[in-house]
């Protein structure tokens, strides 16, 4: 793999030409490695997913569930046992506008120079061993203590199993689980992107033809439309990849306008989160929300890559099964426990044990789930890569006629 893409220009012949050439960002290859060598992993990037979890964790624990909220698993409002900490931890839901900034980067960053089946395998893998667990121990969870939510049935947590409830109107299992959602529909778009290969070119294109159709989809009234290019987290995941495109080619003016123009259409999707979640300010979202945009330009600019401990690859593979099991199954624990632990400590606790847990499921679980899997998906499309050669064997098989 190397970092240029070979793309046509367009310029006149050599001999006709009367301008100095200047190569486009996609031909560049970057100065500080050769071309084909692996860039290091931006372990920062992992750090910041976790920081990301933790922020949601902490606002479904303590950001949320006041006066309006009687269904606190606290008994009371929630703002009344932590004043300190309420008004920050109020803030803490835009930590899933911050995940799916940084899919947008991870997700182009990965399925750069590999084949569709790859990217396809490598999202298998990542997804589904955990989400399983996840799925299974909730509902077993919520049909032991229904006390936060109604369990699903039977029929509703097979369904959750293959991760596309959202598409036959059953909610999740658990309440977070409708990210997932708007990250499948992501992957569904890029596949078609990375089917005819990654470029420079075409990353930019599909960015922007995106962006065209989530501006327009809110006043099509399209269901399909908008069901498809899910205008709602769109500019979230644009402005990763362009993040991605500035870390790899460098920036230019045509970047950043597109990772503005992203940030203007974001803002204005903070507007319907901030009114739903009813416990933080607009203002103090985009404040957040910006800063956030910095802090992930500087690593796409290398201008914040210092951090580059193996812990970070740890709590990077922690995020995921962590985000999976905090919710529901924490909440409860909260219920049936705030009378007799300090609130501060419980909190504490259901963090740290979550944590643990999730680093079990990642041991015990994801890491050889994800090596069968992989494996046999492997073998499957092999099998599919051949089909002129069995079509040969059971032909030369076969009795002539």
């Amino acid at each position: 793999m190397t970092y240029t893409d070979n793309v046509r220009t367009g310029e006149a012949p050599a001999s006709r030409r009367t301008e100095p050439i200047v190569t486009p960002p996609a031909e560049r290859t970057p100065p500080s490695r050769p071309a084909g060598q692996p860039r290091p992993r931006l372990r920062v990037l992992d750090g910041l997913r976790l920081v990301a979890a933790l922020m949601v964790a902490v606002h479904h624990y303590v950001g949320t569930f006041r006066v309006n909220k009687p269904d606190s698993p606290w008994g009371r409002p929630v703002e009344e046992i932590f004043p300190n900490v309420f008004p920050l931890a109020a803030y803490g839901w835009i930590g899933v506008e911050f995940f799916f900034v940084i899919s947008g980067f991870v997700i182009c960053m990965s399925g750069w120079g590999k084949r569709p089946r790859d990217f396809f395998i490598s999202r298998v893998t990542r997804l589904y061993p955990a989400y399983w667990l996840g799925v299974l121990v909730t509902t077993a969870v919520l049909m032991a203590y229904p006390v936060v939510r109604e369990p699903p049935s039977y029929s509703e947590m097979l369904l959750n199993l293959s991760m596309l409830n959202e598409g036959f109107g059953v909610p999740g299992v658990d309440g977070v689980y409708w990210t997932l959602w708007s990250e499948l529909r992501f992957y569904l778009l890029f596949l078609l992107v990375m089917a005819t290969g990654l470029t420079y070119r075409k990353v930019v294109a599909f960015v922007c033809v995106w962006g065209t159709l989530s501006a327009l989809a809110p006043a099509a009234d399209f269901a399909a439309l908008t069901l498809i290019i899910n205008p709602e987290a769109s500019w979230f995941f644009i402005a990763g990849l362009v993040l991605y495109l500035m870390h790899r080619f460098g920036p230019d003016a045509l970047l950043w306008g597109i990772l503005g123009m992203s940030w203007l259409l974001g803002q204005y999707q903070l507007v319907d989160r901030v009114a739903y979640e009813s416990v933080s300010s607009w203002k103090g979202a985009v404040i957040l929300y910006t800063v956030f945009l910095a802090v992930m330009a500087a690593v796409a600019l290398g201008k914040l890559n210092r951090p580059r401990g193996r812990w970070l690859t740890t709590a990077g593979a922690l995020t995921y099964p962590y985000y999976l099991i905090h919710y529901a199954i924490g909440l409860t624990a909260i219920y049936y426990l705030h009378d007799d632990i300090n609130p501060r400590l419980l909190v504490s606790g259901l963090i740290v044990t979550g944590l643990l847990a999730a680093w079990l499921i990642h041991r015990l679980v994801e890491r050889p789930a994800a090596r069968l899997i992989k494996r046999e998906l492997n073998r499957s499309f092999e099998r599919l890569d051949a089909p002129r050669a069995a079509d040969g064997k059971q032909s030369s098989a076969s009795p002539a006629r």
